[in-house]
């Protein structure tokens, strides 16, 4: 964040319509023509089924490590803006001054608290040690940054930085799966209703760094066949439709993309991007911390997949 602050220029049960439905379930009779459908329906859904299988056969090995990986992805870009405003710390307080006529002092104290607060909540959240406050303070750091810094009308910064919210409140949701606990000033719900709907808005808010991408850049042929690609598995991801697998091809578009375009390490220490392509690539790692949270914990009630285990 610091470096544009002037610093550095299915299977779909088979269901039957009569009154001997429920034996297919109970290991009874089944219509031949029920597992022989010949609709391209069926043949899609036949298909899709393989690709979760492969996909599934892929993230096996990593599947105890993702919420690790993912809570670490999600605060990486934190902690880069902490080391940043360190070793920029001079600059910082010259453009809030100056260009942002924060009288000195106020922004010696501007700075100690953004660093103090982003360097102990994203350590908190990798040791999954009182969550709910960390992502509390992460979500003010966002908030407080886009005042101070006059970003508040940035729409690239807003949408990123509803991604990288939506990354956290997947945190939040994790963390109550493992702690029946609210904080205060949070609405008391059954746990599973608050993981719920937390899960919900944040596979929500994740999908809207694509929204940011399809409105930066060039356009080619290229980017229009990745677009469509990734607005197809946005809308899957929010419905919560094979939310996983979307998620999946979310991470691999996201990071292919992230390394192709945002390589920061080719360029020149005083490259005149190289601060915006550096703040541009740990954003969208931790876009990609929210989406293995999603992948490990799957999207939740309010979902497509969950509605199909239950009709």
């Amino acid at each position: 964040m610091a470096q544009i602050r002037g610093t550095a220029g299915y299977h779909l049960g088979n269901q039957n319509n009569n009154n001997f439905g429920g034996m297919g379930n109970m290991g009874g009779p089944q219509r031949q023509d029920a597992t022989n459908d010949p609709s391209p329906l069926a043949a899609i859904r036949a298909q899709t089924s393989k690709i979760e299988d492969w996909l599934d056969t892929i993230s096996d090995p990593l599947k105890p490590y993702l919420p690790a990986i993912g809570r670490f992805l999600i605060v990486v870009t934190f902690l880069e803006d902490a080391l940043r405003i360190m070793t920029q710390w001079n600059d910082q307080l010259v453009y809030l001054h100056d260009y942002r006529h924060i009288p000195q002092g106020i922004t010696h104290l501007f700075l100690i608290l953004n660093v103090c607060a982003m360097t102990t909540s994203s350590l908190l959240i990798i040791i999954r040690k009182y969550s709910e406050y960390a992502v509390m303070g992460l979500i003010a750091v966002v908030v407080t940054q886009a005042l101070g810094y006059g970003l508040i009308f940035d729409l690239n910064f807003f949408l990123r930085n509803l991604s990288v919210m939506g990354g956290l409140l997947m945190v939040l949701s994790d963390s109550w799966v493992r702690k029946k606990f609210a904080p205060a000033g949070l609405p008391q719900l059954d746990e599973k209703d608050r993981k719920m709907y937390f899960q919900l808005a944040g596979r929500v808010l994740l999908i809207f760094l694509f929204a940011g991408f399809v409105f930066a850049g060039e356009w080619s042929a290229g980017r229009l066949v990745v677009i469509a690609i990734g607005f197809v598995a946005c809308v899957m991801v929010v419905v919560g439709f094979k939310a996983k697998w979307s998620a999946i091809i979310l991470v691999m578009i996201l990071s292919v993309f992230n390394i192709i375009v945002n390589n920061f390490w080719t360029l020149h220490p005083h490259h005149p991007h190289k601060d915006f392509a550096k703040y541009d690539f740990f954003q969208i790692l931790s876009i990609v911390g929210g989406l293995l949270l999603l992948v490990n914990m799957g999207p939740g009630q309010f979902s497509v997949d969950e509605k199909k285990k239950v009709y």
